[in-house]
């Protein structure tokens, strides 16, 4: 089963994230997640190469997780909003 702690900690190692929200949308079993999260790594890149790269990051887990929200944002992007 796919935990939030997980989704979180394999997140912050590959993509280094200045901000990070994980939320477990699926009552707890690990199905459905809604992720926000900032990171250098988005910079000058179009929102599905950003998203390329969060479901890269949690290959492992992606054949566990039915669906995934994905809110990615470059440090400048984040601060403008």
């Amino acid at each position: 089963m796919v935990t939030q702690q997980s989704v979180e900690e394999k997140l912050t190692q590959q993509l280094n994230p200045s901000h990070l929200e994980v939320k477990d949308e699926s009552d707890g079993c690990g199905a459905k997640f809604r992720i926000v999260i900032v990171s250098e790594q988005f910079n000058d890149k179009p929102t599905i190469a950003c998203h390329r790269l969060v479901q890269a990051a949690l290959k492992d887990e992606m054949s566990s997780i039915h669906a995934l929200t994905i809110k990615t944002f470059s440090p400048e992007k984040w601060a403008a909003q």
